[in-house]
């Protein structure tokens, strides 16, 4: 059974929005489009709440989460969006952002008007999860190219013995050229043995591909963009499911550009992959131009136990380590317009 709240969502600009919505077409139908995803590792706000597991994020908690260190956090975050940007000559910031491991509202209210991207008028939505440790994922968009229509977070019921997990993020809006469905996923953590979590991350997948089903039952050619941190590596179980539900892995190897020294966004004891993903409807793949890992110097720290190099954090356990994330970004483009 179609959501109502969903359908009513869909059918407002399928149907409605021609006749109420316009706006200036003065960009070129040409333009490239750039998406970035970014898990940004524990964007706490380091206030105490009781109702959630997350008291080591707090001034007098194990991380010493004062007030200088969420300011410090803030301003990677939004330094690791510009740097990435600036790999590209014409230095434009993405015009959508999908963030995951943020906190709270007022978090994402400080990175767009406070930090370091405040001149860059970035706009915000996200999911109130009710994850236990009270993470959540976002969505950063920039008003003059991307204009949400409606959005709204898909719960997912957990297995038996499971905790609760993030909400998905669904949002729908429109360029000057199209409109688009964006899905922002971070899927449960790999931390226990694949056997246990696997089926987790399978039913983010079912839920996932369920809301595709209702988009496409009123929207058969929706240009769909899926976006996160997926805790899962290419050619394994969630992202075969969601090859079989007619998206496309636009950040899978073989598509993708990586610097030399870096084999994907995540480094795990040596070993390079990626847990993170963006994949595309076959509506939008024709879109598709190129996409990236972003791997600028200062978002890698040298890898003195295994060589190499590999993502700089913010936090190395309770201690200090002054980077960004334990993850990299990843920056797509696509070209909009036409048919």
């Amino acid at each position: 059974m179609l959501n109502p709240t969903f359908v009513f969502c869909v059918t407002f600009f399928v149907f409605l929005l021609p006749g109420i919505f316009s706006v200036a077409r003065a960009q070129d139908a040409k333009d490239v489009f750039r998406v970035m995803e970014y898990n940004v590792e524990n964007l706490f706000d380091g206030r105490e709440d009781s109702t959630k597991v997350n008291s080591q994020y707090s001034a007098t908690g194990e991380y010493r989460w004062t007030f200088s260190r969420y300011w410090g956090k803030l301003n990677k975050v939004a330094r690791a969006i510009v740097l990435s940007s600036e790999e590209h000559s014409d230095l434009r910031l993405p015009d959508l952002i999908g963030l995951c491991e943020v906190e709270t509202d007022s978090v994402l209210f400080d990175l767009t008007h406070r930090s370091l991207l405040r001149g860059a008028g970035y706009e915000y939505l996200m999911t109130r999860s009710p994850d236990l440790r009270g993470i959540n994922v976002a969505l950063l968009y920039q008003p003059m190219t991307f204009r949400p229509l409606c959005h709204h977070s898909l719960r997912i019921a957990p297995p038996p013995r499971h905790r609760p997990t993030r909400d998905i993020l669904y949002v729908a809006g429109e360029t000057l050229t199209d409109t688009l469905h964006i899905y922002i996923i971070h899927a449960p953590s790999r931390r226990n043995t694949e056997g246990n979590t696997n089926p987790y991350r399978m039913a983010v997948m079912e839920r996932l591909c369920g809301s595709l089903d209702s988009l496409r039952a009123l929207q058969p050619r929706a240009k769909v963009i899926v976006m996160g941190d997926f805790n899962a590596y290419d050619g394994e179980p969630p992202l075969r499911r969601l090859a079989a539900a007619d998206l496309a892995d636009v950040t899978a190897p073989g598509r993708i550009t990586k610097h030399k020294d870096v084999g994907g966004t995540y480094c795990f004891r040596g070993v390079w992959g990626s847990l993170d993903h963006v994949l595309v409807s076959s509506a939008l793949e024709p879109r598709f131009l190129q996409s990236r890992v972003c791997a600028p110097k200062e978002l890698l720290e040298e890898d003195k136990a295994n060589g190499g190099v590999r993502p700089f954090r913010f936090m190395r356990g309770p201690l200090m380590n002054g980077g960004y994330s334990d993850h990299l970004p990843l920056m797509v483009e696509l070209r909009l317009g036409g048919n």
